[in-house]
């Protein structure tokens, strides 16, 4: 059973100094505001947590919380954050719970909440799950070969519809790789294939590869595109092995990213130490979102226990600095986000929107109540009560919906009529 708002209310407690003598100023529509200085939260009802990460750079929140000692400061001295080996390493270990040797919540990627929760990826085994915050926007990228270095592709890729279909008539293979079926890597590369007249289930073959080995498969040539968090677009670049044709803010400004997701019966029965979690996890949020922090934040995360790749391939991308092999420019606006512009607020609309696209490739059936599921994984009720704790109700949205979106090809998405969004795509694989 989850613990209603005013079981949240009761238990909430307060920060042990304010969040902006922490963190001082931020540059942003979401600056931390001044508040008086709170207590912590007592009587936790347990002090550990296992979180695990996969090692890309919008894992951040979670290893800062433990390396600044943020989760310390909120009582939760046991936490501990766990490096996978993949997407589908997460899910198992979320399946087992850390009752059973695993983990009880990741950085994850945001659709994946919900294909566990609904049996989709787990062999028809449900484990309810809740979705916390939101870790990042933006900051992945959709990336090709140098096979394709001459055409030079960038939002618009179209120029290799027939080259895709040429090979395909010579029973040559085009493999497009992603991070995990139905994740965010594997509907950005969808739908900016299906935006070019290509189709992603007919014209090339969708494979799945763990991020931190991306650059090593396409150096041997193992896919032709792929789609994949920093650092390892811009690690590609720099090895030359490969480059760049979009950053995916440029598909969809500040599109929603990873989650921070946990297992319900863990959240359901550790109220206090909930609320102590996402008060680290925002706190740590605002701190790797401030640009005097950036150096340090790649430094951390840099080494070998957390992303493990040279700060070179992760900082300037941190900076809003674009190299994309064929193109160069700087842009705050498409950097990766953690706080800034509302990043850490889940909206409901953005997951309503994961689920459509869940149900255009066929992962999920049209019938599906998709209201119904996010109300059920998406708890950014938690989230609001967390943020007003820490002194942030200034930035709170007021809506959980930030209303119609706007892809790069300008169709756009009205929360308010999926299925007509859904009736308008071209290219498309419905499941019956």
């Amino acid at each position: 059973m989850s613990f209603s708002r005013r079981t949240f209310l009761a238990t909430a407690g307060l920060t042990a100094m304010g969040t902006l003598a922490l963190h001082g100023c931020q540059s942003n529509s979401n600056t931390p505001n001044s508040s008086p200085v709170p207590s912590p939260i007592s009587n936790l009802e347990t002090t550990t947590v296992k979180l695990g990460f996969i090692p890309l750079t919008d894992a951040a929140p979670l290893i800062i919380a433990k390396v600044k000692g943020y989760f310390d400061k909120y009582g939760l001295t046991g936490a501990e954050v766990i490096k996978q080996a993949s997407w589908g390493t997460t899910r198992d270990n979320l399946v087992l719970g850390s009752a059973g040797g695993g983990i009880d919540g990741a950085h994850i990627l945001s659709p994946m909440p919900y294909l566990i929760s609904e049996g989709i990826v787990t062999n028809g085994k449900k484990v309810p799950m809740y979705i916390l915050a939101r870790l990042d926007t933006n900051g992945q990228g959709i990336l090709l070969s140098n096979d394709y270095l001459d055409l030079k592709i960038g939002l618009d890729a179209s120029p290799l519809r027939n080259v895709f279909q040429r090979k395909k008539r010579e029973n040559k293979e085009v493999k497009a790789a992603m991070t995990f079926p139905g994740g965010t890597h594997d509907l950005w590369i969808r739908y900016w294939l299906a935006a070019a007249g290509i189709d992603p289930n007919q014209d090339v073959s969708t494979i799945v590869v763990p991020p931190p080995q991306m650059v090593a498969n396409v150096k041997v040539g193992n896919m032709e595109a792929f789609c994949v968090g920093e650092p390892w677009p811009l690690q590609t670049i720099n090895q030359k092995v490969g480059y760049g044709a979009i950053t995916t803010g440029e598909l969809w400004k500040d599109h929603p990213e990873k989650a921070l997701a946990l297992r319900a019966d863990w959240v359901d029965k550790h109220p206090k130490a909930t609320q102590a979690l996402l008060q680290a996890v925002l706190e740590a949020q605002i701190w790797c979102d401030q640009d005097s922090n950036k150096q340090e934040m790649c430094e951390i995360i840099s080494q070998p226990e957390w992303v493990k790749a040279p700060v070179a391939d992760i900082i300037d991308r941190s900076l809003g600095k674009f190299n994309l092999g064929v193109r160069q420019f700087e842009s705050k606006d498409l950097m990766q986000k953690y706080w800034r512009d509302n990043a850490s607020y889940p909206f409901k609309s953005h997951d309503l929107w994961f689920l459509t696209e869940n149900i255009r490739w066929g992962y999920l059936k049209p019938e599906v109540d998709t209201k119904v599921l996010v109300d059920r994984v998406n708890r950014e009720d938690l989230w609001r009560e967390a943020a007003k704790a820490i002194g942030q109700e200034a930035v709170i949205p007021k809506s959980t919906s930030r209303g119609v979106e706007t892809f790069f090809d300008q169709v756009q998405f009205d929360p308010e009529n999926p299925q007509d969004y859904l009736n308008r795509l071209k290219i498309k694989s419905l499941k019956s």
